[in-house]
């Protein structure tokens, strides 16, 4: 890898890294990561795990596992994130293009069907189409079929029909009394179990989180919604801890791709992408540490925006995994983010004072010249990093979309060398695990043998890192900045596929006692890890499927606060890309009256 030097003491390899003002980019050549690790289920995952957590055989076998896998200028609309997020996300309603109403609400009625979107049921409320109440009682019945099936397939671990009438009630009368607090009053949003939402228990897909910790009020992102009226019918299911990037779970059962039902969703967001995907609401709420968020998103066909880090307030999320973790939507579309993300934005105090942040802001995508705008628009691809994929159908079709990008808009395309990109990998996984260990060092002894086996073989692996790891990854995570920053001197956006890979088969063998599969994981990650470890803001939009119909996503990373200008070019992408999507085999209308 460019940009190192190795000097030998004996047998032992010493590595010092060059500076990074003497690396030489344009001689640096991409190497895809060797990947060293057994796949494991059933009774073999069982005793793996036993050897990880050995006194005597465990430091020798994680030590051997690491040493093996080495682990524009655009017009917008300033909205304050000071302001009230009603009157934020009444801004940016204003910023989007006029609304063309369906003539029908039946998904049969309207031949480029893919979701509805929040316009769609706020225009259905306020014409007496149907109500939030009407659509309660979809979301409940869909809500019990897709757990009764066999095997269950659980996108929602907890929900209390009760509270869920109770809220659709107050906002049916709302509208018949005509009015509605905001545009997002009645949309149905539901809540990752590692999010604070009253009044159900935060888990964060354990069995036993809500034993050792109550939930006394919403999280801070969650309380916003609430305050623009919006219905939030339950707790989403996940990676148990956010230890996975499947969103396997043999706590309460694992959640199923709604494109094809013997897939993961991805994770950990699993349970948020999966509602999303077959209908259930426009609006999931997720958290992302490592591509949480913009995995199953991509893998489902659905958008996930990861603001930058600091943009949105952690208080009330579980495990709050320091400086790399961000809460953040997943959406039917690109507008539908936009509308969240104006409602939840507003940093922590302590945030605000000490990473000043730019203004909190969103793109005129209503402007007459919106379009012309992104001729100006220079996108960097790192062309070996982008071609590998397990598939070559995922980075063709990305690029695909971009070259449609360039001949429709006149965006250009820049070659950008990133240096460095394995250790990236490996001062992301120290920093994200040695983060999340902190936060959950008071339980993880007393709770240990209660988790799943793959967490607990992460959890195994990870605990072995060291301080002084720690701290030698974030001098790597200053280097790995300076490298994007330089890029970004020249370009407006980096572009990469979102994952490596489409969907993952579910093995059978996975379903009772988990998975652990780091080659999985790998072509997962790949893509999004930079995005958290430099606290970068990226989106993931659907720009196609493989030859088996498995959605491709393609990634966007921007530069930090830029979210206006990443919105605004996925905009664009999801417009060029839309009729290459497909609506999932699992699909629920709950809006049709």
């Amino acid at each position: 890898m460019g940009g190192s030097s190795s000097t030998g003491r004996g047998k032992q390899q010493l590595r010092a890294m060059t500076p990074v003002e003497e690396v030489d980019v344009s001689a640096v050549r991409y190497a895809s990561p060797l990947l060293q690790s057994p796949h494991l289920t059933g009774f073999s995952l069982r005793a793996f795990v036993w050897l990880l957590e050995s006194p005597l055989l465990g430091g020798l076998v994680t030590s051997m596992l690491k040493s093996q896998n080495k682990m524009t200028q655009v017009e917008v609309v300033l909205l304050g994130d000071d302001r009230d997020p009603v009157d934020r996300v009444h801004e940016a309603l204003q910023c989007l293009p006029p609304y063309d109403p369906p003539a029908h609400f039946t998904a049969e009625a309207n031949p480029q069907f893919l979701y509805w979107k929040i316009r769609d049921f706020a225009h259905a409320y306020r014409s007496g189409i149907t109500t939030p109440s009407v659509v309660a009682e979809h979301v409940i019945a869909c809500v019990q079929e897709w757990t009764n099936k066999k095997p269950p397939m659980p996108m929602v671990i907890n929900i209390n029909a009760d509270d869920l009438r109770k809220q659709a009630e107050a906002s049916t009368r709302r509208f018949e009394q005509g009015s509605p607090i905001s545009i997002l009053d009645g949309i149905f949003v539901a809540i990752k179990d590692d999010i604070d939402c009253v009044p159900y228990p935060s888990n964060s897909g354990t069995t036993f989180y809500d034993q050792i910790r109550t939930v006394e009020k919403d999280a801070v992102c969650v309380g916003q919604l609430r305050k623009c009226g919006a219905i939030l019918f339950g707790k989403a299911n996940m990676h148990e801890l956010g230890c996975g990037t499947t969103g396997n779970n043999a706590n309460y059962g694992t959640s199923r791709n709604p494109h094809s039902i013997d897939r993961y969703t991805g994770g950990s967001s699993s349970g948020p992408a999966a509602i999303v995907s077959s209908g259930l609401c426009p609006v999931a709420i997720g958290t992302d540490s490592g591509g949480s968020v913009r995995i199953p998103s991509s893998l489902c066909g659905i958008v996930g925006l990861k603001t930058t880090y600091g943009r949105t307030d952690m208080t009330g999320v579980i495990c709050d995994c320091g400086t790399v973790e961000v809460v953040s939507p997943l959406v039917a579309s690109v507008e539908d983010a936009m509308l969240v993300y104006s409602v939840m934005a507003g940093p922590r105090p302590m945030d605000k004072f000490t990473l000043s942040p730019s203004p909190l802001c969103v793109p005129y995508l209503a402007s007459p010249d919106n379009h012309n705008t992104l001729g100006s628009v220079k996108i960097g691809k790192y062309t070996e990093w982008f071609h590998d994929v397990s598939d070559p159908a995922i980075s063709n079709t990305c690029e695909d979309a971009l070259n449609l990008l360039c001949t429709t808009f006149g965006c250009r395309i820049e070659e950008r060398i990133l240096p460095e990109i394995e250790e990236m990998r490996t001062a992301h996984i120290v920093s994200v695990v040695s983060e999340s260990l902190c936060s959950l060092n008071p339980h993880y002894s007393k709770g240990k043998t209660e988790y799943t086996l793959d967490t607990r073989t992460i959890l195994a692996i990870f605990s072995s890192f060291t301080s002084a790891d720690y701290l030698a990854c974030q001098r790597i995570r200053r280097r790995i900045m300076h490298y994007y920053m330089e890029a970004f001197k020249k370009v407006d956006v980096i572009a990469t596929p979102t994952t490596g890979m489409t969907a993952p088969k579910i093995p059978p063998s996975a379903l009772k006692l988990g998975e652990s599969n780091f080659f999985v994981l790998a072509y997962l990650m790949r893509f999004t890890i930079a995005g958290n470890l430099l606290g970068l803001p990226a989106i993931t939009v659907p720009v196609g499927h493989d030859k088996q119909g498995l959605p491709i996503g393609l990634q966007l990373i921007g530069r930090p606060w830029g979210e206006a200008s990443l919105l605004r070019l996925a905009s664009a992408v999801e417009e060029l890309c839309l009729k290459k999507r497909n609506c999932p085999s699992v699909f629920y209308d709950i809006l049709k009256a």
